[in-house]
C-alpha cells in the first residue's frame, strides 16, 4: 500500500472541532495549548465552544484547521509510533492545508505555522473590503469551460478559476459583480448548479496580491527544513522537497489556482493507492473518490478513526 497524507483547507471548520481528540489524547491537548500560546489567543476554546461567527473568520479558521491536523499527526507519531517518512509516500494540502502538510513533516515548526496562518488569514481578509469580492462553485462543468466563463464574465473586473477541485467542480473567484455574471453565464452554458459560496473574501485570484506580498515577507523570516516526504504543490501539481522552491510556491498560491484534481492524479500516477485525510471533516476524501473511483480514501480526525487507522497498519 502506498499512502498520501492530505490536509484539508478552509470550510472544514466546525464548532467542536478537535475537542474529542484533545480529551482522548494528552499529546493532542498539548498541541492545542502550544498553538494557543504561540498566537496569544485561546483558539482552542473558540474551536471547542464557538461561537461559529468567530470561528469562521479567516484569521481564526485557518490556524484552527491546521491545529486539528497537527494534533492528529502528533497522536499518530507519539502514541501510535508512526514515522511519517515511512508511512506516507507524499503529502499534500488544499490551500492552507499545505502549511499543515509542511508542519506535519517537520519542514515548519508548529509555532511558526500557527503564526504564518494567522498572518495569512488576516492578510487575505484585509486585501479586499468586505462585500467587494466573491466566489462561486460551478458544478457539472470542466476546467476549460469554467475558464472560458470566467474570461467572459471578467469584462473590466477580476474573475478567474480559483480551485480545480474535482471533475465537474470548479470554483471561480473575483469581484462580486464579475462572479454574479459568471454564475448566470454558467447556468446558460449548462452547469448543473452555479452557487455563490459563503466566504468573506475572494481567495486565489489577483485581488489577493496584497496578501501575497505580506506572505512573501513572513515566509522570508521563518526557517524551513528539507522535507523527508515530497509535497505535491497546489500551484504545480508536482512533488517538491526543497524549501527554496517551496517558499515562492506558497506565495504564488495566495493568488494562484489550487490544482487539487491534478495533485491527486499526480499522486495516483506516482503509485499512491490510498489517500489519508488528516484532520477536520471529510471534504478531501469525497473529492478523491470523485477524481479517481479506484483511489482508496480514509478520513482520520476523531479518536475512533485514529484507532481504526492504527489498527489497519
Amino acid at each position: 500500500m502506498s499512502r498520501a497524507f492530505v490536509f484539508p483547507g478552509q470550510a472544514s471548520q466546525a464548532v467542536g472541532m478537535g475537542r474529542e481528540v484533545a480529551e482522548a489524547f494528552a499529546v493532542a491537548k498539548e498541541i492545542f495549548e502550544e498553538i494557543d500560546e504561540a498566537l496569544k489567543q485561546n483558539l482552542s476554546r473558540l474551536m471547542f465552544q464557538g461561537p461559529d461567527e468567530e470561528l469562521v473568520l479567516t484569521e481564526n479558521a485557518q490556524p484552527a484547521i491546521m491545529a486539528v491536523s497537527l494534533a492528529v499527526i502528533r497522536v499518530l507519531s507519539e502514541d501510535g509510533g508512526i514515522d511519517l517518512s515511512q508511512t506516507a509516500a507524499f503529502v499534500a494540502g488544499h490551500s492552507l492545508g499545505e502549511y499543515s502538510a509542511l508542519a506535519a513533516v517537520g519542514c515548519l515548526s508548529v509555532t511558526d505555522t500557527a503564526a504564518l496562518l494567522k498572518t495569512r488569514g488576516r492578510a487575505m481578509q484585509e486585501a479586499v473590503p468586505l462585500g467587494e469580492g466573491a466566489m462561486a462553485a460551478l458544478m457539472g462543468l470542466d476546467l476549460e469551460t469554467a475558464r472560458a466563463i470566467a474570461e467572459e464574465a471578467a469584462a473590466a473586473d477580476v474573475c478567474t478559476t480559483a480551485n480545480d477541485n474535482a471533475p465537474g467542480q470548479v470554483v471561480v473567484s473575483g469581484t462580486a459583480a464579475a462572479i454574479d455574471r459568471a454564475v448566470e453565464i454558467a447556468k446558460a452554458k449548462g452547469a448543473k448548479r452555479a452557487i455563490m459560496l459563503p466566504v468573506s473574501a475572494p481567495f486565489h485570484c489577483a485581488l489577493m496580491a496584497p496578501a501575497a506580498d505580506v506572505m512573501a515577507d513572513a515566509l522570508a523570516e521563518v526557517s524551513m527544513a528539507p522535507l523527508p516526504v515530497p509535497l505535491v504543490a497546489n500551484i504545480t501539481a508536482q512533488p517538491v522537497t526543497d524549501p527554496a522552491e517551496i517558499r515562492p510556491l506558497l506565495v504564488e498560491q495566495v493568488t494562484g489556482m489550487v490544482r487539487w484534481r491534478e495533485c491527486v492524479l499526480t499522486m495516483k500516477e506516482l503509485g499512491v493507492d490510498t489517500m489519508v485525510e488528516i484532520g477536520a471533516g471529510k471534504v478531501l476524501s469525497g473529492l478523491g473518490r470523485r477524481i479517481d473511483a479506484d483511489l482508496g480514501t480514509m478520513s482520520v480526525g476523531t479518536p475512533e478513526t485514529i484507532e481504526e487507522f492504527l489498527n489497519g497498519l
